[in-house]
């Protein structure tokens, strides 16, 4: 399991690293005042469906039932019902990409918005068929994963940051002369973007046997299981996406009438969270679905529940340690990677303070991702669907409140606050629902590991705040390289301290990673 994830946690780690530095290009470019957030916005609905769809809905429906015809039927009906599919997802995206075109042409036609509301729907008339390319790199994605591949969809999404940041560097500035106009540049490289994501997988399917065909969908009876399962998926396995959107859309029109700047705040503190969730936890869960997908095919129950707990253990041991250093180092962290250019020391203020406010979810978000998996691994896609759907209500309930609450400049920390509230509670249902699901399942191993990593990493955490404030004390924080110094200096040792300190207690997930790196090296 380590092993596996970890192949595809380094490509991810390669992807979201460059990720980030278009995000620090971007902010350098746009900063985080009203352009950015119209842009913001427009790419982040298409961006919604590379999220359910890469690292959700799409992949839960489909995987399972791909594996399944290998298994029972063989692999001509196997590739034949991934035809079907990509045959249907082309059709059906195709029409979906087509009207909201035609909605957003009407709208900007006949309707009456403010100069920056017209901007978003702009952008997001270009950037919108992004969601075509986007699902076929998704179906791709879930057949390379089934077939063993793990790195190389991974390194998909790297295209999409080396487009992007060489849009940004070389495209933008001779787009226009205004920001309004240049920031065009980024919407059509994000459709770019998408071609090379879906192009650079296909060879490597064609290489497993695959080859593109079209299958007539519309009654074929494996498109009708999948679409069936993808719905409520799409809204079960999704809540951190949907509670992002949803949060950000109130932000974007609160903006609108108040002047404040929330929307590309928050997403910049999403961007930072992202990285630790994004290399171990999205990268654990693409492991687990097919892997649990194949035992619950198999009936070997015992031998799912284990994985499913080992792969939680090792989930709460990485992240216990990452949140805590996100909050400690919230603030130097953005001021390094992002203080320039357009984002000025205020905006480093306001990112930071959401950042740590969405720190704490970090484990949560990630354990959704997963214990949902393993609802789809067994065919149920009703149950997290419906606790989805009781947690975004619960979002919207805590967010409206919080975000009039919070001072003007903090207003993106109540987002953050939201969603770690929603998230929690998520959590907490989906493991009652699967006890109820698989009685033999047992959360209560976990918890007391949990308590150690918990208590552990606020020991790292106090450590590394202390040795940060005497880093600044002594020698500040005025060049790169004393920034750079301001975060790893004290965040090493302190992750040093949370390894040795969990290793010692026995604590299960230490050992391993700690018998991973031994034999890396004993190999090597």
């Amino acid at each position: 399991m380590l092993k596996s994830s970890g192949a595809m946690a380094g490509a991810t780690l390669l992807s979201r690293l460059l990720g980030m530095v278009r995000v620090m290009v971007y902010a350098r470019f746009m900063g985080d005042g009203p352009v950015a957030s119209a842009f913001v916005y427009a790419f982040q609905i298409p961006n919604l469906f590379r999220r359910l769809l890469g690292e959700g809905a799409l992949t839960a429906a489909f995987i399972p039932l791909f594996k399944h015809k290998e298994k029972t039927e063989g692999e001509k009906a196997m590739w034949h019902t991934a035809n079907a599919v990509v045959s249907g997802l082309v059709v059906a995206s195709t029409l979906v990409v087509g009207l909201v075109m035609l909605g957003i042409s009407m709208a900007l036609i006949w309707g009456e918005f403010s100069e920056h509301t017209q901007l978003m729907l702009k952008l997001l008339r270009v950037v919108f068929p992004y969601m075509l390319l986007v699902c076929l790199a998704a179906v791709f994605m879930g057949m390379l994963n089934s077939r063993g591949f793990f790195f190389i969809p991974a390194m998909g999404a790297t295209l999409l940051n080396v487009v992007m940041i060489a849009t940004v560097l070389f495209v933008a500035p001779s787009w226009g002369e205004k920001l309004e106009v240049q920031i065009f540049a980024l919407a059509f490289g994000v459709l770019v973007a998408g071609v090379a994501q879906a192009g650079f997988q296909l060879p490597y399917l064609m290489r497993e046997g695959y080859r593109p065909r079209w299958v007539t969908p519309w009654r074929n009876d494996s498109v009708r299981e999948v679409v069936r399962k993808m719905i409520p998926a799409t809204i079960g396995v999704a809540a951190f996406q949907f509670n992002i959107i949803i949060t950000q859309t109130l932000a974007f029109w609160i903006e609108r009438s108040t002047g404040s700047k929330i929307v590309a705040s928050f997403e910049y503190a999403v961007r930072l969270m992202e990285l630790p969730q994004g290399v171990f936890g999205v990268s654990l869960a693409t492991f687990l679905l097919p892997t649990l997908a194949g035992l619950a095919a198999e009936k070997k129950y015992p031998e799912f529940r284990e994985n499913l707990q080992r792969g939680m253990g090792y989930l709460f041991f990485v992240n216990a340690i990452a949140a805590a250093m996100l909050i400690v180092f919230a603030e130097p962290m953005v001021r390094l990677l992002f203080e320039r250019g357009a984002f000025t020391a205020d905006s480093t203020e306001r990112a930071s303070f959401a950042l740590m406010c969405l720190a704490p979810g970090l484990l949560t978000y990630s354990a959704v991702n997963v214990m949902a998996r393993a609802f789809y691994a067994i065919g149920d896609t009703k149950v997290p669907m419906q606790i989805s759907a009781v947690c975004l209500g619960l979002n919207l309930i805590i967010v409206l409140p919080l975000i009039f609450a919070f001072p003007k400049g903090q207003q993106a920390g109540a987002l953050g606050v939201a969603n770690v509230a929603s998230s929690l509670v998520n959590v907490a249902l989906l493991s009652y629902a699967l006890k109820r699901k698989m009685p033999k399942w047992r959360f209560g191993p976990l918890i007391k590991p949990l308590i150690g990593m918990l208590l552990t990493a606020g020991i790292a955490g106090a450590l590394a705040w202390f040795l940060h404030a005497e880093w600044v004390a002594r020698l500040g924080n005025e060049t790169v390289w004393l920034k750079i110094g301001e975060v790893f200096a004290p965040a090493i040792p302190a992750a040093l301290v949370y390894w040795g300190i969990t290793s010692a207690m026995g604590i299960r997930e230490a050992r391993d990673f700690v018998a991973l790196v031994r034999n890396r090296r004993a190999q090597g």
